[in-house]
């Protein structure tokens, strides 16, 4: 099915002034996710390429209401930030991927080091002139995704998109509660997520209240308090959901196979247990969101990329037990922030060293703070950096302190042109020509740093077998050691410290991995 027209009137505007010559790269599933949004922090340099910003420029409070998300910075284990206590509620459909569109047209550009600067000067114009294009097309995706779901899903105060009518409170007092109920809003939900030490209440609305109404009532009611939308968090695959299976109802557990000591977690959809490729590893798969679990490709794909081994497939951590925390499920509002602290909350209680989450959004207090609390317990914490293009503002949660942020490169180690940039960068593993698990039981094509984090979170796991803030910041330490430094020497906004795991890229021809058609953007 062809995008939408004023998707592909968006994406024109970038390709017809970017290299519009080169071949578009072969249908495969994509990830990594182009955000729903930066959250309205600015851009971040990236080598010199024009600054596009967010498509939701943040209005939402003045800093001395809420917190403002911290500024991206490169992770250090353990991480000092301060992130206010938090909450607790439900989940959000995939929407489609749009960053290979233009992926397509520059990857053939842009080399990993040694252009002359002419032709990097005229690279970077061009990406940037597409980064719009991305950032375009990602503002008409989210009106869209509200369009079709008008009753469960609405817009905060600037675009992006959250759980109709659900505000979450962070630790409120009982008198602002007492207050918030004498004004007509109710709760929905309240309780504590005790293995991060948080504590939330989910309050619903006044009838006829929008959210940024309700979230503005809430200030005003209780100055001091903190309040925030339950945000809508974006799964990283475009591949269309056909083929795809109920699970575990929600709150039960699934175990499937044996698996070795080595533990991951993964904060996705559900995954294909009876593919061939993950038979050597355990999954424990446990459903947050309303309705129960859903297998998907896109969890599946990035799970053999952690654990999976078949002929000449090979994930980071072959046979590793992995805790797999589905926050879709079949519902429209899967991806909550809700639903992924919850998520958070169960693997820190099971002690999941590792976690990866190749989700992306704008900043959320209960996200944050509970990204911070796991960091804060000596796990770590990996996330894609999103596909918004090089201008694009920073995505979370990749772009949280001590969050270990992971950009993709292709099969000739060249950084993917619509992979975020930013100082929040950390490593770039292989994202792109590649294979990886297919619901069918063979393997597919994926693009996309959704597909090069969970390499670094194999790799991470290795050193790190349980939960530990000084183990945490060794296993960084190694794995930094060990990168391959391209671009500029050192750490950089494109590649971070450096490339690891280059050598698990299995080639889609060697494994006769085959491609999808794409759905939308």
């Amino acid at each position: 099915m062809p995008p939408p027209k004023p998707i592909r009137t968006a994406l024109a505007a970038g390709l017809a002034l970017a290299l519009g010559c080169s071949a578009p790269a072969p249908a495969q599933i994509l990830g990594g996710g182009g955000g729903l949004g930066g959250g309205g922090l600015p851009s971040l340099p990236s080598s010199g390429l024009p600054s596009v910003g967010s498509p939701f420029p943040d209005t939402r409070a003045p800093a001395s209401r809420i917190p403002d998300a911290p500024r991206p910075g490169r992770s250090t284990l353990p991480t000092p930030s301060s992130l206010p206590q938090v909450v607790a509620a439900p989940p959000a459909p995939a929407l489609p991927q749009v960053g290979p569109q233009v992926g397509g047209v520059l990857s053939s550009a842009l080399p990993a080091q040694g252009a002359p600067q002419v032709v990097t000067d005229a690279l970077g114009a061009a990406a940037g002139v597409a980064g719009a294009a991305l950032t375009e097309a990602r503002r008409v995706q989210a009106q869209q995704l509200i369009r079709d779901h008008p009753d469960v899903v609405e817009a905060d105060d600037h675009g992006a998109p959250v759980v109709r009518g659900e505000i979450l409170a962070l630790s409120p007092s009982p008198a602002a509660l007492a207050r918030a109920r004498q004004a007509g809003f109710g709760v929905r939900a309240s309780g504590a997520l005790s293995a991060l030490g948080l504590q939330s209440v989910t309050l619903t609305a006044p009838r006829g209240l929008s959210a940024p109404e309700a979230v503005q009532r809430l200030r005003a009611l209780d100055p001091q308090g903190q309040y925030d939308f339950d945000h809508i968090y974006q799964e990283s695959g475009a591949v269309g959901r056909g083929g795809e299976t109920g699970g575990p109802a929600g709150g039960s557990i699934a175990v499937t196979g044996g698996g070795g000591a080595m533990r991951l977690g993964l904060v996705d959809g559900s995954v294909a247990a009876g593919q061939p490729a993950l038979s050597g590893a355990r999954l424990v798969q446990r459903a947050f969101a309303p309705g129960g679990a859903r297998v998907t490709a896109h969890a599946t794909a990035v799970a053999s990329l952690m654990a999976g081994a078949r002929g000449a497939f090979r994930g980071a951590a072959p046979g590793a037990t992995l805790m797999v925390a589905d926050v879709y499920g079949p519902t429209p509002t899967g991806g909550s922030a809700n639903a992924i602290a919850q998520a958070l909350a169960w693997l820190a209680q099971t002690r999941t060293p590792v976690v990866n989450i190749s989700l992306v959004g704008p900043p959320n207090l209960l996200l944050g703070a509970a990204v911070k609390a796991m960091i804060d317990r000596g796990h770590i914490v990996v996330a894609a950096v999103g596909n918004d293009g090089p201008a694009a503002a920073p995505l979370y949660p990749a772009a949280y302190p001590g969050v270990v942020a992971v950009t993709a490169v292709d099969g000739r180690r060249r950084v993917l042109p619509e992979a975020g940039r930013g100082t929040h960068v950390d490593f770039a593993a292989p994202g792109a020509q590649m294979a990886a698990a297919g619901l069918d039981g063979g393997f597919v094509a994926v693009r996309g740093t959704s597909f090069a984090a969970p390499i670094v979170a194999g790799e991470l796991a290795r050193s790190l077998p349980q939960p530990d803030r000084a183990g945490a910041a060794r296993a960084m330490q190694r794995l930094a050691h060990d990168a391959d430094d391209l671009g500029a020497r050192g750490a950089d906004p494109v590649y971070g410290r450096g490339l690891v795991g280059f050598e698990l890229r299995t080639d889609p021809a060697a494994v006769g991995a085959r491609t999808l058609a794409l759905r939308g953007p």
